[in-house]
Formats: C-alpha cells, structure tokens, sequence
C-alpha cells in the first residue's frame, strides 16, 4: 500500500523560508511524478509543484505562476523523498500542503490529476 507523509510544516512570519518534505513508501518512487498541492481557507485545492519523470534519469519541474521564482522541488529518490523549499513566503501561502504521487511516464497527463495523496501539513504565514 502506498504511503506519504509529509512533514516541515509551521507557523512563520512573511519574507521567511521554510522546507517541506515528504517521505513515500510502497511503490517504485524513482518512476513517479511527485507533486505538492496546497488548500487554503476557504479555497479549492491547488496544483503548487511538481518533478516528473521522464523514462530516464533526467526529471522536469513545473510551477505554479504563484509560487514561481520562490520555491524550488526537488526529489532523493534512494531515500524515497520529495522536498519544497519554499522561500520569501508571504501570507497568501497559507494553506494546508498536500504530497502527492502518480505513476510517472504520461506526458499528457494534466498536472492537476496525481493518484496518491499524503494527509497534508499546515503552514501558517504571518504578516
């Protein structure tokens, strides 16, 4: 069974970093494509990133316009982790984040549709 969890989560004030991580079991993580969703309050669920395979050893990386320029994706595929280093953080990016995980190879795939989620963590941004 498929299994993600996230942590890094926290409450900081506007201008500040802060790292999120997520932590896959169960599958063949270096295959996937790796996301992070976001859902704020009172909003819909939103794509914020992702790193997606592409039958090889080379991974492409997608933004939101939002977020763009502020936070970077990475993955560590032997330890089985996805990160989002979220940089210059302003108030607007409070939400709850979500990991998210499909397998990888569809190139056609729309960026909003993953197949696994983790239960989520909370990041607070202060004026």
């Amino acid at each position: 069974q498929v299994q993600l969890v996230e942590s890094g989560g926290g409450l900081v004030q506007a201008g500040d970093s802060l790292s999120l991580s997520c932590t896959a079991s169960g599958r063949t993580f270096s295959r996937d494509d790796m996301g992070w969703f976001r859902q704020g309050p009172g909003k819909e669920r939103e794509f914020v990133a992702a790193i997606t395979w592409t039958g090889s050893n080379i991974y492409y990386r997608h933004f939101a316009d939002s977020v763009k320029g502020r936070f970077t994706i990475s993955r560590d595929n032997p330890k089985n982790t996805v990160s989002l280093q979220m940089n210059n953080l302003r108030p607007d990016d409070t939400a709850v984040y979500y990991c998210a995980g499909r397998a990888g190879g569809n190139y056609h795939r729309p960026l909003t549709q993953f197949d696994y989620w983790g239960q989520g963590t909370q990041v607070t941004v202060s004026s």
